[in-house]
């Protein structure tokens, strides 16, 4: 008995599908590629590494969560962890206070002013793209109580008594750095809020024109109900960045040490001190491993609330 075999050749949907597939594939290769590299696979290794203690001779022995009970106990290591904690918790208040609503009035400053919307955009948006090498020498040499200009400015218009050398001291030292990077970065929740604002549509803000709402009363009633998955965004990105890019700063403000008297200090410095030495202090890769992993899981615990407590309510008020 001879039987025909039929080829099954693929449908030209079948072959649309498949090279869509394959395109997918090519264009997200090299960026999963760099991001396991240069994140998933350090984040894995600092995992690891906190899990084990080094020895005199080179080699590590397991302790399991020996190192983060050292860390949140031991008062060699949880004072200063404590402290590098409260210090990023008042960094993420202060940028929640100033810089997201600064951003919010430019934002709706500037959608209110179309005509020279560009050029402000601009302006501000600039120091953001500057280097915090030079922003921190900048600001440093700025509120210099030796040749800095700040007392000089605030003489000329009678206030110069408010003048002191912030940066060196306890009560003001965070705070001003706080300040700076607020003046460098407030064009990113500036810009995120006003494309949100843009992209509202305009028979919206007819329909309220007609109901007799004014510029005021539309903004508070119509706009910015509607950007309020826009600015949860923001917050978030705000708190993951208080935990990241907050260290480049007082790095080249203040330095490792977080001064005077670790002020200034947060969970970035601390590991990072902690992790290569500094001065009389011994680098110890297994408890800065530790640090880091601390400050993985604090920025996880925060993204996990927002997701979970407020990005659902959101969605659910924008549907």
């Amino acid at each position: 008995m001879i039987t025909d075999t039929v080829e099954r050749r693929p449908t030209p949907r079948r072959k649309r599908r498949l090279g869509g597939r394959t395109h997918i594939v090519v264009f997200l290769a090299p960026a999963v590629l760099i991001y396991t590299v240069f994140s998933i696979y350090p984040l894995i290794e600092s995992l690891r590494l906190s899990l084990f203690d080094g020895l005199d001779d080179g080699s590590a022995v397991w302790t399991g969560l020996g190192n983060y009970t050292t860390l949140l106990s031991d008062p060699n290591w949880a004072v200063r962890f404590w402290n590098a904690l409260w210090n990023n918790l008042i960094l993420f208040f202060i940028h929640m206070v100033v810089q997201n609503p600064l951003g919010l009035l430019l934002a709706a400053l500037l959608s209110l002013a179309p005509r020279f919307a560009g050029a402000y955009r601009t302006l501000i948006f600039v120091p953001t793209l500057l280097s915090v090498v030079i922003v921190g020498f900048v600001w440093e040499l700025i509120l210099s109580p030796l040749w800095g200009v700040a007392q000089t400015m605030l003489g000329a218009v009678g206030l110069g008594w408010l003048y002191a050398p912030w940066l060196g001291l306890e009560s003001s030292a965070l705070t001003a750095v706080s300040l700076i990077s607020v003046w460098q970065y407030v064009g990113i929740p500036m810009m995120l809020i006003y494309a949100a604002l843009l992209s509202i549509p305009d028979e919206l803000l007819d329909a309220a024109r007609v109901d007799g709402l004014s510029g005021v009363a539309i903004f508070w009633k119509v706009k910015l109900p509607l950007i309020l998955p826009t600015l949860g965004i923001v917050a978030i990105l705000t708190y993951i960045g208080n935990f990241t890019a907050s260290f480049d700063l007082i790095y080249s403000i203040q330095g490792v040490l977080g001064p005077p008297d670790y002020s200034t200090d947060i969970m970035g410095t601390l590991m990072f001190r902690t992790f290569f030495g500094q001065q009389t202090q011994i680098g110890d890769i297994h408890m800065g491993a530790t640090v880091a992993s601390m400050m993985f899981f604090i920025i996880l615990i925060g993204v996990t609330i927002y997701l979970v407590g407020v990005q659902r309510r959101l969605t659910r008020y924008e549907m």
